[in-house]
């Protein structure tokens, strides 16, 4: 093979047109579609139908890992803003004991700051670069392990409430803690992947 047709032989390899193997790419050889993407990347989470449900009836973008870390934030983040505003409706109404009241003004506070971490781990995955990726990762980590956290310091202060009120709290922090818990996993998958 002469030199020029060593070279253009290479040139043809690298041609975005061409997978490494050197076959033409056809269009389904395209990334993942989103819905491969979702149940392959659910099938491992702590909740897997539950991961599932949220992610594919998402309306955002989910082609890559990095898709999926900010849509399973963004989950989190709307259910627990939504459980926040919930128990400070609560808060503001007089009922039970000053115990039951003391449970539930903590509980306020440590769902907020469940929404602050989940704000926070959402703008760093928004804005990643190649550089500081694992810094960022690991923010991003701690700050979704700290709203894990304080979900379920809420949910244990709730023992001593009245029957219907704890049994309603329990379910919708229940369903917060588990949405963030996945998306605890995703953003694991995603530091895996190095930001695909």
């Amino acid at each position: 093979m002469s030199p020029l047709s060593l070279i253009l032989f290479i040139l043809v390899l690298l041609s975005p047109s061409y997978s490494v193997s050197g076959k033409k790419r056809s269009h389904h050889d395209s990334p993942t579609p989103a819905s491969d993407l979702v149940r392959t990347s659910c099938v491992h989470a702590n909740y897997p139908n539950l991961c599932l449900r949220t992610l594919s009836t998402y309306s955002g973008p989910a082609r890559t890992p990095r898709d999926l870390a900010q849509a399973a934030v963004n989950v989190s983040l709307a259910r627990a803003s939504r459980i926040s505003k919930f128990l400070t409706r609560t808060a503001r109404g007089s009922f039970g004991s000053k115990r039951q009241r003391a449970a539930l003004g903590d509980c306020v506070e440590q769902i907020s700051d469940s929404v602050e971490d989940l704000s926070k781990t959402l703008s760093e995955l928004q804005h990643l670069r190649w550089e500081t990726f694992r810094w960022q990762m690991s923010n991003a980590q701690t700050w979704v392990s700290a709203a894990l956290t304080n979900e379920d310091t809420c949910l244990e202060g709730f023992k001593e409430l009245q029957v219907k009120m704890k049994t309603d709290v329990k379910r919708k922090i229940t369903n917060v803690a588990r949405v963030t818990s996945n998306a605890l996993y995703m953003i694991n998958r995603l530091d895996e992947t190095r930001g695909s």
